[in-house]
């Protein structure tokens, strides 16, 4: 098939640049001239693990075209795919202008049958906003179509190629059997492509979020609560997780979540329910939480060297919301480091993929070290804030040679308690037992 993806950010080139490894012919989009002059020369803008050789192999073989004209993309695509930013507005709800924007443009070129569909993540109503939109200027028949995106940063190839499912909102059995032909390549295990109304399936993707987001909150409570009572979080979890009611993921307590999907879409759905003259009270309490909890491990830190911080020096792994992509988006770390600054503490921090991107939004605000060995040099502690692989079986031995004190601080308890408690390490982390704990006079 002939497909235009229109937007070139996350979603939207992980969608051509996927569609395209299936045999389709691509053409993505976007109104950045310097963007798209990068894209056709092969590089790729963002971090996700084995999108650069798709990336490379689709152009090579002629699938995957980049361009800035839409009536030149849209003219020779079947489907028209809006993978277009929705950014919070100042209410909270999401804001649909880039959208709409597509949307009414689209509506002045159209010279034949065309599938539209919504790839953004959007708020229930947005296929009928397009569907007028397009409708203003359209002389020709058209379909407007939702077919949420359920990537998770980091696997985003993998979803795309083998997912659990496909989602698509349609009225139109015309529009059905395109959709269906288009992605018959990617659930031929069996995984189901679910049909449903377009309503339905802009919702189903904001529940989605909200209740993945609502189980790592809850988690995070219950390993407050075990700080709090001197219970095992690790244990507690193995225990709910066994329960296939519960299941294992997305139970593993932290520093918060973030990224670009989480907590726009809470907040969006939150914001929805209040248009709709809705509470969603639990959705409010997961807000709150999650907040509150990307400085837990701050006021942990305080508790052992005092609120005052001045002269204190931290090494601190980890910036990227969540390892294995470069998105700092929301992400934990930037509040733990407000929190740290603030307080009068020092820090050199250091990130596989996130460090640029950190950089160029807080600039000198901290310090920057090429490997991780190299934010340990002098640093009063280690501070852990986001799981790459390569925290979790460091050289201790190392660890402890450059640190002034062998103390870690965990957000991601990546560590066994056992293991820092038999090589002498102060080790803190989310909803276990502190280990090697020595009295600190407060500050």
């Amino acid at each position: 098939m002939n497909i235009a993806v229109i937007g070139t950010g996350y979603v939207g080139l992980v969608t051509g640049t996927c569609f395209a490894e299936t045999g389709n012919n691509v053409v993505c989009v976007d109104i950045d001239e310097e963007k798209v002059a990068k894209l056709k020369a092969g590089h790729v803008p963002i971090y996700e693990p084995h999108l650069e050789v798709l990336f490379e192999r689709n152009i090579r073989q002629g699938r995957l075209h980049f361009t800035t004209n839409l009536k030149e993309a849209v003219d020779r695509a079947q489907i028209i795919f809006l993978a277009l930013p929705t950014p919070p507005g100042e209410n909270g709800s999401a804001d649909l202008k880039y959208v709409l924007g597509v949307a009414d443009e689209l509506g002045k070129i159209l010279a034949e049958y065309k599938v539209i569909v919504d790839k953004s993540t959007v708020p229930v109503g947005t296929a009928e906003k397009v569907r007028a939109a397009v409708a203003k200027h359209a002389r020709e028949p058209f379909d407007v179509v939702s077919n949420p995106e359920f990537l998770r940063e980091g696997f985003a190839v993998d979803d795309f190629l083998k997912p659990d499912r496909v989602v698509v909102g349609t009225s139109s059995a015309r529009a059905r059997k395109l959709m269906e032909d288009l992605y018959k390549p990617f659930v031929r295990q069996g995984n189901p492509i679910i049909f449903m109304d377009e309503r339905s399936a802009e919702l189903t993707k904001y529940a989605a979020n909200a209740f993945l987001a609502m189980k790592i909150t809850f988690m995070n409570e219950i390993a407050n609560f075990c700080d709090a009572v001197g219970a095992d979080v690790d244990k507690v979890r193995i225990g709910i997780g066994s329960d296939s009611r519960i299941g294992k993921r997305f139970l593993f307590p932290g520093i918060g979540y973030g990224g670009s999907c989480f907590p726009k879409d809470v907040q969006a759905l939150a914001k929805s329910g209040q248009e709709a003259g809705y509470t969603f009270q639990i959705i409010d309490s997961v807000m709150r939480v999650n907040e509150r909890q990307k400085t837990v491990l701050i006021d942990k830190v305080k508790t052992y060297y005092g609120q005052d911080l001045r002269g204190k020096h931290f090494a601190l792994w980890g910036l990227a919301f969540k390892p294995d992509t470069d998105d700092i988006r929301e992400a934990p770390s930037l509040d733990m480091i407000d929190a740290l600054v603030e307080a009068g503490a020092t820090i050199t921090a250091f990130d596989p993929e996130a460090m640029d991107n950190v950089r160029a939004r807080i600039g000198d605000k901290i310090n920057y070290t090429q490997d991780e060995y190299g934010a340990l040099q002098g640093a009063d502690a280690l501070i852990i804030a986001t799981e790459w692989q390569l925290f979790r079986n460091p050289d201790l031995a190392r660890v402890e040679k450059l640190l002034k004190e062998k103390t870690i601080f965990d957000g991601r308890n990546l560590y066994d308690l056992e293991e820092m408690k038999d090589l002498g390490f102060h080790y803190v982390s989310i909803g276990r037992q502190a280990v090697n704990a020595p009295v600190k006079a407060k500050a």
